[in-house]
């Protein structure tokens, strides 16, 4: 005998309910005990399929009508469940389930409303970004996410029908209109690389009609206008465009090839003027115009006529000697000026002085380079006339100093040698 049931002597098992007694089953196949142990088993089965019920509804894992249907079911059987325990309890513990799962299922389906609600307005949002894209010219990522956007929507919960079908038809058409929008540019675009692709095949024709050239200062001019060109044409069609670029390359890297081995071996044999160029250089940089400056400019003088005479240098160290030695002729240059300075002679033919001897190194300079030297020789002239009319006094010359000849544009860049050779 338990508290919830017991076995008579006949092997009748009885449930003690509220109502009193009521017999549930026969057990023969043992003691008492084992009969109400059995039976207890039982109402352990029931009661942990309310309890995996309740569970769910808590969890909210389950469909809270699915879960109202099984409960309901449950409810049904306890009165006649052959089981031996509390049954009153557990009846109790099913119709709480049910009236939760019926405030579950209001709850829910507000829930749902809500779900529906914001779904509406994501589809919306969806169609506006749809027809924004459809005006895109951002070919590849509008395309993307317009294929990527009817994933999004797929996730969303359905609206009501007529509704879900406006928006949709929103997106259809948007996808629609870029679809045919893109088609149209690029046929455009195979047009337009139609003739770039002319274009570029002139070009080639033409750089590699220079490959072969030997005229390397305008033949090298002639390839940077080619490749400037050949920027702005525009680009071939995909499958030609390296094969395009791959001609032209070759074709200008055979002329540069060829233009870089020349002057490789006309620089090996100017290396030997080098040599003797930068002796000279070291020697010139000992000049030191603080003793003596009319002995400094003879000795410059002298220098420099071995200079010329030296001849050219590679092009990689001749603006380095070139720069070397105009420090040198400079640094005399400017003690002959600040002689000028210290001495008596008025400003103005101090400056007249430093004029001329100006415009004598720009004259040699334009000589050595054989560029026309007319009109520096004729300001020369004339700067020489008003210094001997200064005679070195105080008085100004009866000519206008303000009206100096201007220098041409080739006579503006740095002094060179020539102006110690004119002292």
């Amino acid at each position: 005998m338990s508290e919830w049931g017991r076995v008579a002597e006949d092997g009748t098992v009885f449930v003690r309910t509220s109502d009193g007694e009521r017999e549930v089953g026969s057990w023969q196949a043992g003691t008492p005990e084992e009969g109400l142990v059995h039976f207890a088993r039982r109402y352990e089965v029931l009661s942990t399929e309310v309890a995996l019920l309740e569970q769910r509804l808590r969890s909210g894992a389950g469909d809270p009508q699915q879960v109202a249907s099984t409960a309901t079911r449950l409810k049904g059987t306890i009165p006649t469940a052959a089981a031996v325990g509390d049954l009153a309890s557990l009846e109790r513990r099913v119709d709480a389930l049910i009236d939760k799962t019926a405030e579950a299922v209001e709850a829910g389906k507000a829930k749902k409303a809500e779900a529906r609600a914001r779904a509406a307005e994501v589809k919306a949002a969806l169609a506006d970004e749809a027809e924004q894209l459809a005006g895109s010219s951002e070919w590849k990522a509008a395309g993307e996410r317009l294929r990527t956007l009817g994933d999004d929507w797929k996730r969303l919960p359905h609206l009501e029908r007529k509704i879900e079908d406006e928006l949709w038809q929103r997106i259809a058409g948007a996808r629609k209109l870029f679809t045919e929008r893109r088609t149209q540019h690029f046929a455009a675009l195979g047009e337009q690389r139609g003739v770039s692709q002319s274009r570029k095949e002139k070009l080639i024709k033409d750089a590699e009609g220079l490959s072969s050239s030997t005229e390397w200062g305008p033949t090298a001019a002639r390839y940077k206008q080619l490749m400037s060109d050949w920027k702005t044409a525009g680009r071939a069609p995909r499958e030609v465009e390296d094969e395009l670029w791959g001609r032209f390359k070759a074709a200008q890297d055979a002329f540069f090839s060829a233009r870089n081995a020349h002057f490789a071996v006309q620089d090996e044999e100017l290396r030997g003027n080098q040599t003797v160029k930068q002796e000279i250089l070291a020697e010139a940089e000992t000049i030191d115009p603080a003793q003596g400056l009319d002995k400094a400019k003879a000795r410059l003088r002298v220098l420099q006529d071995r200079w010329e005479a030296a001849g050219k240098v590679p092009r990689d160290v001749m603006r380095s000697l070139e720069d070397g030695m105009g420090a040198v002729e400079e640094k005399v240059r400017g003690a002959g000026e600040q002689r000028f300075k210290a001495s008596d002679e008025s400003p103005f033919t101090a400056k007249l002085r430093e004029k001329v001897v100006e415009l004598e190194a720009k004259l040699e300079k334009a000589r050595a380079a054989g560029r026309p030297t007319a009109e520096l020789e004729a300001a020369l002239t004339t700067q020489r006339q008003w210094l001997s009319q200064a005679g070195g006094s105080s008085s100004a010359p009866s000519a206008p100093a303000a009206e100096e000849p201007a220098a041409p544009a080739a006579a503006k860049k740095k002094p060179t040698t020539a102006w110690v050779r004119a002292q």
